[in-house]
């Protein structure tokens, strides 16, 4: 919940939704929006997909799904079940077997639909197999991938179907005395899965995966994304959330992470507040902020750091940030410290320099949590 007495316009009231776990992972209630990311390495590489999923972990990642479209694939799933250091969902489509294959081998959740794994007893043996190894469901609905009665009946991917096919789903899993699960409908059309998303909120109390599928490359993507899940996130529908994009996993945990950050909905790392750069500027801010954003990837402590450059929006942008700099003139600028100017620094030293005054704050923020944790 993001909530702000002194600026009652920020709040975000969540959608009141059932929690349920994935792994050791809570998803839904009020529970953390959690972040998720897929690997895209062939699962039989053991190893290779273990560090992928330790890079995604190590970016902040909750969950990470892994495909497993064949027995090879069941099998190594196991493996890398026991090395990853954050819950796995395994990926299933259309083979009830994998289901099964990949609830013993230990994974946290399956990401199927029901509707699509075969016959009722075939259903029955998946969500046993879930049961017994408490392992949680995701429903996929997809807009490229509609049951052909709902295509007939609506005559295109439209929101109503998308509904349905979702709630055709819970259904099955509800005659079978199921409720550990999640629903996704996903589309690569922001406006489509914006308001098929709104229906499934207010349809059922199930925890609500969000995501724009095959949303495109990192730019496109992100920007696809941080529209899609932005809105519906601000609106409060949404209980974790994967932002799927033709790049590193790594990149989509990222964007996940500053989604969420600039709704207030979570909070890790360091939030660079910095402008665009004008001939006003005192040093080279552009090539300073990619500087920054590399060597500042290693703090979790979340904290802000305003790189302005120069004293028309500086001082102002620096009252808010835990630590900032701001562009003067004759080769240096001002530093600032919990919003009050503190000292001068050159220009050549400030990169080194700000970096010091991050670590140093952030280790302070985490004695102090660490002290509050201890009372």
């Amino acid at each position: 919940m993001s909530l702000n007495h002194v600026r009652p316009w920020r709040n975000i009231y969540r959608r009141k939704s059932r929690q349920i776990m994935v792994g050791n992972v809570p998803v839904g209630g009020d529970a953390p929006i959690t972040v998720q990311t897929m690997t895209n390495t062939v699962t039989t590489d053991i190893k290779g997909t273990i560090a992928q999923i330790q890079a995604a972990a190590e970016a902040g990642a909750d969950i990470v799904r892994v495909s497993v479209p064949d027995e090879a694939s069941s099998k190594a799933l196991k493996e890398i079940v026991r090395e990853s250091p954050v819950p796995i969902v395994a990926d299933i489509h259309f083979h009830y077997r994998r289901g099964i294959e990949a609830a013993e081998a230990g994974a946290a959740c399956l990401r199927i639909n029901p509707g699509n794994i075969g016959s009722a007893d075939r259903v029955r043996e998946v969500i046993a197999a879930a049961r017994d190894h408490n392992c949680s469901i995701r429903i996929g609905v997809n807009a490229g991938s509609l049951e052909k009665h709902l295509l007939e009946k609506y005559g295109e991917p439209c929101p109503e179907a998308m509904v349905e096919s979702g709630l055709e789903h819970i259904r099955i899993l509800q005659d079978n005395d199921f409720h550990e699960f999640k629903i996704s409908v996903k589309a690569s059309d922001v406006f489509l899965a914006a308001a098929a998303y709104q229906g499934i909120a207010e349809a059922t109390d199930a925890p609500i995966h969000l995501g724009i599928t095959e949303a495109g490359g990192l730019m496109t993507g992100t920007i696809k994304s941080a529209i899609g899940l932005g809105n519906l996130l601000w609106m409060g529908i949404g209980d974790t959330i994967r932002v799927s994009l033709s790049a590193d996993p790594v990149e989509e945990v990222k964007v996940g992470y500053e989604i969420l950050k600039s709704l207030g909905l979570r909070h890790r790392g360091v939030n660079i507040i910095s402008c665009p750069s004008c001939a006003r500027q005192g040093f080279d801010v552009i090539k300073t902020v990619e500087a920054l954003e590399k060597r500042l990837e290693h703090i979790k402590t979340p904290m802000s750091l305003s790189i302005i450059g120069c004293v028309v929006n500086g001082p102002g942008e620096a009252l808010m940030t835990d630590v900032g700099f701001t562009g003067g003139g004759a080769g240096s600028g001002m530093v600032y410290l919990a919003g009050k100017a503190s000292h001068k620094m050159s220009n050549d030293a400030m990169v080194d320099h700000i970096v010091e005054q991050v670590e140093k704050k952030a280790a302070e923020i985490d004695a102090a949590e660490a002290a509050k944790a201890a009372e």
